[in-house]
């Protein structure tokens, strides 16, 4: 059970990784949060736009330190 809870950690340590990076990245917003829907979606999880907003600002309040 405890190798289990390391590879989820491990897992969920990438996904908002990936998600930091590509949010830092020198592109228009737009198109990063079009990127961000589409590797989501590709993975079964569809949120709406408003889902996709409060999921990223939980990101950048992790990425700054904010509780």
């Amino acid at each position: 059970m405890k190798g289990l809870n390391v590879l989820l950690a491990f897992l969920g340590g990438a996904v908002v990784g990936t998600a930091a990076g590509m949010l830092f990245a020198p592109e228009k917003g737009e198109d990063t949060r079009h990127k961000i829907i589409e590797i989501l979606r590709k993975r079964g999880i569809k949120l709406n736009r408003n889902e996709l907003d409060d999921l990223v600002d939980e990101i950048a309040a992790e990425m700054k330190g904010d509780d």
